[in-house]
């Protein structure tokens, strides 16, 4: 991508209403545009760190067994009545609308009652199981605040993944598997050091205790108590004595923290097989209701996240894993001079290579372009100009480094 094709702009200020670090940043840097609290729309260089993430998620889902689908919008009020999440006083952040026929609807802000309803005709024996389906799809919450930018929108896309058990030690086995996977999706998006399993209760989903991935920031609306020797944490809601001696902790040895919920895994148990009939016949011919699970990552509240806690005061700093590309290439010539040719030979090259690259061969100032760099946080800046020609070499420079070092074309593309 050459950055003078790209229709999104840097901005030295954020909208006046937006108060959340991590909207600040990605909409100055042309990540994302607001078009009204707690809805964002994804620009180029947004969408593009917004796959990666969702990939990072889809191969460790598949890892793990999932199957991925894509389920509807628009929901039946039908399936929900059955388990009394269709009414406001049990879940409410529904979004709801009507056909013109006058029937209600749903906008959908979860799953779990739609699929269960769904594997109706696909499970019977148990035979048929386990079976894990997932999803990536846009979710909508009637949120009453929104004001963590990204991280709390009222439109988002959503990782959500339901399991199908014959019983519960076998649910408890994959439980534990996307536990260790999804420990393993915030390492691999750069949040691993920050992040914590932490012990939760479970809501309108399920009751008991249920496990959330909660990342240490001074901008979490959460408390967390850490033992970070043991890298456990549980959250202020279940923080009593009586479910510290069940979990084997100690208050001594736990810490206050503020952090963000990046993501959830849900217990459900047989609540909602129970109430749609979805049902199996055992070994024995009995009949079963199907143990079930939940599983949600929210992709913008991921990447709101990262940027949260590793920006730093000139921008943002992406994980390379997730970066919108590996490589900005600063051409500081005029077109046409010898240093901008040369650049557009890198550039070339790069792209031959496969290393996505971001190539600023606007005509402005050598300032604006790296205050420019600093702020879009890609991993590596290359500088060609002039003065580097003359040392027939490359300036390059790792975003979170603070000195740039000169090396030949050959070392340059030795590091990758």
């Amino acid at each position: 991508m050459k950055q003078s094709f790209l229709f999104t702009k840097t901005r030295k200020e954020a909208p006046k209403d937006e108060v959340s670090k991590n909207a600040q940043l990605l909409i100055r840097a042309g990540f994302i545009h607001k078009e009204m609290a707690g809805v964002y729309s994804y620009l180029p260089l947004g969408l593009r760190v917004l796959k990666k993430i969702e990939q990072i998620i889809r191969e460790e889902m598949n890892a793990i067994g999932g199957q991925e689908m894509l389920m509807t919008t628009l929901q039946d009020p039908a399936i929900w009545q059955k388990t009394n999440r269709w009414d406001d006083a049990v879940v409410d952040n529904w979004f709801k609308t009507k056909l013109a026929t006058g029937s209600d609807l749903g906008i959908a802000n979860t799953h779990e009652e739609p699929l269960t309803n769904i594997l109706r005709n696909h499970i019977n024996s148990y035979k048929d199981m386990p079976l894990y389906a997932y999803q990536f799809q846009t979710k909508f919450r009637n949120e009453l605040r929104a004001k963590s930018g990204i991280m709390r929108a009222r439109e988002f896309l959503m990782k959500d993944l339901y399991s199908f058990s014959r019983g519960e030690e076998e649910f408890r086995e994959f439980y534990e598997k996307c536990a260790a996977a999804y420990l393993k999706i915030f390492d691999r998006v750069g949040l691993g050091a920050l992040t914590y399993r932490t012990v939760a209760a479970g809501g309108s989903f399920t009751s008991g205790f249920t496990d959330e991935f909660q990342t240490l920031s001074t901008a979490g609306e959460d408390i967390i108590y850490v033992d970070k020797k043991k890298k456990i944490a549980v959250n202020k809601e279940v923080y009593t004595d009586e479910n510290l001696r069940k979990l084997g902790l100690k208050k001594e040895d736990l810490v206050e923290e503020k952090s963000i919920e990046v993501g959830n895994i849900f217990p459900l148990g047989t609540k909602y097989s129970s109430a749609l009939g979805l049902v199996f016949i055992d070994k024995d011919g009995v009949k079963s209701p199907v143990v079930m699970g939940s599983y949600g990552i929210g992709l913008g509240r991921v990447m709101g996240t990262i940027v949260e806690t590793l920006s730093d005061e000139k921008g943002i700093v992406w994980p390379e894993a997730i970066a919108p590309f590996k490589v900005h290439l600063i051409s500081l010539g005029e077109k046409g001079s010898a240093s901008f040719v040369y650049a557009e030979k890198i550039y070339t090259e790069l792209q031959q290579k496969g290393i996505e690259v971001l190539f600023d061969d606007r005509p402005t100032r050598a300032g604006e372009k790296f205050a420019d760099s600093e702020l879009i946080g890609i991993p590596i800046r290359v500088v060609v100009s002039d003065k580097t020609l003359e040392k027939n070499g490359l300036e390059v420079k790792r975003r979170t480094e603070e000195t740039a070092t000169i090396f030949t074309e050959t070392d340059f593309f030795a590091l990758f």
